[in-house]
């Protein structure tokens, strides 16, 4: 059995005048976002020995506060394949992992990341969080997927179960989509 969490970036600054989108920060209600959902992972217990994460600034920083949050380090493993991947990348990220990680959490961005959720989850109505993640996996979001498998070489779509999905307005309905 395999563990993978996937962390989507908080909320990047549009209004910042950077001339690549790699380089793009958080803004304020981003921060606040990647640390509640840091401080939530903390609170469940979340363990991991993996870190997987794209190396765009938006990630990096996600990951900065996240962790500040989560009270524990964790060394990243940069893959800048991650950046903007699309689900068949980010399924070959998933078939490198070590097989020494049996928790892993990646950190990356959209729709690859939603996309992978909704390729490796069954459409089956078993799942009423598959649901909620095809209508949107937003900002800061934390989803956790189960996988029956004994080696990363062996993931495959419809092989996870899709344990938790946790968006930073679950926590706070001050960083829902209403609010600024």
């Amino acid at each position: 059995m395999k563990r993978l969490t996937l962390l989507r970036h908080a909320k990047s600054d549009w209004d910042d005048p950077v001339e690549r989108d790699f380089d793009r920060p958080l803004n304020r209600r981003g921060e606040r976002a990647a640390l509640l959902i840091g401080q939530f992972a903390r609170s469940r217990k979340m363990q991991f020995d993996h870190l997987a994460a794209s190396p765009a600034v938006r990630v990096v920083l996600t990951l900065d506060t996240f962790l500040e949050g989560y009270g524990q380090p964790l060394d990243p493993h940069w893959d800048r394949r991650i950046y903007l991947a699309s689900v068949a990348t980010l399924l070959d990220v998933l078939r490198d992992l070590p097989d020494t990680a049996t928790s892993v959490i990646l950190a990356g961005h959209n729709p690859g990341l939603e996309e992978l959720i909704l390729e490796l989850v069954p459409d089956d109505g078993a799942s009423p969080l598959r649901d909620d993640v095809e209508v949107k996996f937003p900002t800061a979001s934390l989803a956790v997927l189960d996988l029956e498998i004994d080696t990363w070489a062996d993931v495959a779509p419809n092989a996870a179960t899709l344990v938790s999905f946790t968006r930073p307005r679950d926590l706070d309905p001050a960083l829902g989509p209403e609010s600024r």
